[in-house]
């Protein structure tokens, strides 16, 4: 196995990991287990955007930019739903 096939397995790990502390944040019953797992919750998050940075700056995770016309269109749908 690659690095780049090493980081997106933890990269996806840690996505998976987050969703579960998500999920656990937002059904807590008390308190102390809220804080818990939103503590947990927002080092993963950092920890995802971390490897996101570092696969980025190799070249293994690429992301498109969005045409302005698409954007626009996504709004005016949005405003006319809200409207």
């Amino acid at each position: 196995m690659d690095d780049k096939c090493t980081m997106e397995n933890i990269l996806l790990t840690t996505k998976g990991v987050c969703d579960l502390y998500l999920h656990g944040t937002i059904e807590s019953s008390t308190a102390n287990v809220h804080q818990t797992f939103s503590g947990a919750l927002n080092d993963t998050l950092c920890l995802q955007d971390a490897i996101y940075k570092q696969m980025e700056q190799r070249g293994w995770y690429t992301t498109d930019q969005a045409q302005q016309q698409k954007i626009d269109q996504v709004k005016q749908k949005f405003t006319a739903a809200n409207g």
